[in-house]
């Protein structure tokens, strides 16, 4: 059995589990642990990628922006 498949299966097994449940302490431990399995991206990239991201939004709020047929002649050999 492939990973794929093992991982389908045990995702069906759990949801098949979920829906028998009827303890709200269970309930409520599963969604602590989603609550913390969760990460926001933001939370995982560098400093300096989150200074880039602001300096985009400034630049963006404030009009500096380009036109999409500049970008497109700049970026056109990776398009």
């Amino acid at each position: 059995m492939n990973t794929d498949t093992t991982i389908l299966n045990h995702k069906l097994e759990l949801i098949q589990w979920l829906s028998t449940i009827e303890d709200s302490s269970i309930i409520e431990k599963i969604m602590d642990l989603r609550k913390k399995e969760t990460t926001d991206w933001y939370d995982a990239i560098s400093e300096s990628e989150k200074k880039s991201i602001e300096t985009g939004l400034k630049d963006a709020e404030s009009g500096k922006l380009n036109p999409h047929s500049k970008a497109r002649a700049l970026y056109e050999k990776w398009l």
